[in-house]
C-alpha cells in the first residue's frame, strides 16, 4: 500500500500531513562515503525528519556516523532497512553503478527514494526508475544540488527575464587536482554538475554532443574531457572537465546579445553581470561581408558590472526540504526528474563521442514526464 497518502494516516497509523501535527518522517541514509555525511547533517537539521538508519558496507564510516549521531541505528544490511515498516524514505549516496539496483529495490519496498547524482547508469534505467515511482505512487528525486544554488538561480532569473538577450554561447570550466575515481570517468563524476545547470537554465536538450579526452593517469578512466553541445536555438556550449589541473576552478561564462554573465562558484561575488557586447551600428539593418576593413559597421559596448545580492540558503538543505515536501504534500518534482533523466542522456552521448574520438553524437529526444 502506498505511503503517499495526503491528509490521512498511512498504513502504520501515523499522520503524514494534512490536519493535525505530522509525525516525523523516518528516513535511512545509505552510503556514508564522500557525500553521505553531508546528507546526514542536513537531515538532522530538518525539524520534521527522524534519521532511523545509517547504512554502509564499511564499519569505519558507520562508527564515525554513530559517534556524531548516537540516536541513529547503524547497519550493514540494506534488506533490514527495506523490511522495516517504520522507514518512510531511503536516501541513496552510493557509487553510480549501484544506483539502479538499490533505488529500484527501495521503490518496490514502498519507500520514497532520493538518489545522489546521477540517477542511474543509463537513460533506460533512469526512465525505469521514474516509471516505477509513478506506478507505486512514490516520490523519487535525484540530488542535483547545483540547481538549488542561489548563484545558479540568480542566473536563471536573468535568462528568464530576457535581460541577457539571445544566448550566443556558454563556456564552463570545472577542474581541480583530484579526486580520481576508481570506477567512473570524469564525465560521470563532474559532468552531472554542469549538465544539470545547462538543462535548468536552457530547459532544452542539445541536438548533438561532441567530446574529446584522455586517460592521463589511470588506463581506461578518462580524467580530462572537453565537451561541446549544440542546440536548435543556435546556442552552443563548451564544458571543460578535469581531475588534473594545478588549481580548482568553477567558472561559467554566459554570453548573450544584450549582456554577459560570469558565474564563479569560488569567488566572493559569484555572479557578475556585464553590460557589454557587440552590435551592428544603428541604421544598418543587415550585416554583409565587408570588402574593406573600413566597411565594418560594428559597435563595441562596455558598460557597468553589477553583482546581484544573493540569498544564503544552503542548496543541500533546500533540496532535502523539497524531497520532504514532495512526500508530505505532493510537491511537484517533474522538473527534477526531467533534469535527472536528461543528465544521464548527455553523459551517455559524451561517453559515446569519447569512444568515437570526438564524433558528434545525436541526442535522442525523449517524451515528457508525468507531473507527479
Amino acid at each position: 500500500m502506498s505511503r503517499r497518502l495526503f491528509g490521512r494516516e498511512d498504513d502504520h497509523g501515523r499522520r503524514l500531513n494534512g490536519f493535525g501535527p505530522a509525525a516525523p518522517l523516518s528516513v535511512a541514509v545509505v552510503g556514508l562515503g564522500y557525500w553521505g555525511p553531508n546528507l546526514l547533517r542536513v537531515l538532522f537539521e530538518l525539524p520534521d525528519v527522524r534519521v532511523k538508519y545509517a547504512c554502509d558496507l564499511e564499519t569505519e564510516p558507520l562508527a564515525k556516523a554513530i559517534r556524531r549521531y548516537p540516536s541513529v541505528e547503524p547497519t550493514r544490511d540494506f534488506d533490514r532497512v527495506l523490511e522495516d515498516p517504520d522507514v518512510d524514505a531511503v536516501i541513496i549516496a552510493t557509487p553510480v553503478f549501484t544506483h539502479f539496483e538499490l533505488a529500484s529495490r527501495a521503490l518496490r519496498a514502498g519507500k520514497h527514494t532520493f538518489v545522489e547524482k546521477p540517477l542511474a547508469a543509463s537513460t533506460a534505467e533512469a526512465e525505469e526508475l521514474i516509471a516505477l515511482a509513478d506506478e507505486r505512487g512514490l516520490s523519487l528525486m535525484c540530488g542535483h544540488t547545483f540547481i538549488y544554488s542561489p548563484p545558479v538561480r540568480a542566473v536563471k532569473r536573468l535568462l528568464d527575464s530576457g535581460e541577457l538577450g539571445d544566448i550566443y554561447f556558454i563556456s564552463s570550466s570545472r577542474v581541480n587536482l583530484g579526486l580520481h575515481q576508481r570506477d567512473v570517468s570524469v564525465v560521470w563524476d563532474l559532468g552531472p554538475h554542469d549538465f544539470s545547470i545547462l538543462l535548468y537554465w536552457l530547459e532544452d536538450l542539445p541536438e548533438w554532443v561532441g567530446a574529446v579526452g584522455r586517460d592521463s593517469v589511470v588506463p581506461g578512466i578518462p580524467d580530462v574531457a572537453f565537451i561541446d553541445l549544440s542546440y536548435a536555438s543556435r546556442t552552443i556550449a563548451h564544458v571543460e572537465l578535469s581531475w588534473l589541473a594545478p588549481s580548482k576552478l568553477r567558472r561559467t561564462v554566459v554570453v548573450g546579445s544584450k549582456k554577459m554573465v560570469v558565474y564563479d562558484d569560488t569567488s566572493p561575488e559569484p555572479v557578475r553581470v556585464f553590460d557589454s557586447g557587440v552590435t551592428i551600428d544603428s541604421g544598418v539593418t543587415t550585416y554583409q561581408d565587408p570588402e574593406t576593413y573600413g566597411q565594418y559597421q560594428l559597435s563595441y559596448r562596455t558598460g557597468d558590472i553589477l553583482s546581484p545580492k544573493l540569498d544564503t540558503t544552503e542548496p543541500l538543505a533546500a533540496e532535502m526540504a523539497d524531497f520532504v515536501g514532495s512526500i508530505r504534500n505532493g510537491a511537484n518534482v517533474s522538473e527534477n526528474r526531467r533534469i535527472a533523466r536528461d543528465v544521464v542522456a548527455l553523459i551517455e552521448a559524451a561517453e559515446a563521442s569519447l569512444e568515437e574520438r570526438g564524433a558528434p553524437i545525436a541526442v535522442p529526444s525523449v517524451g515528457a514526464l508525468t507531473t507527479s
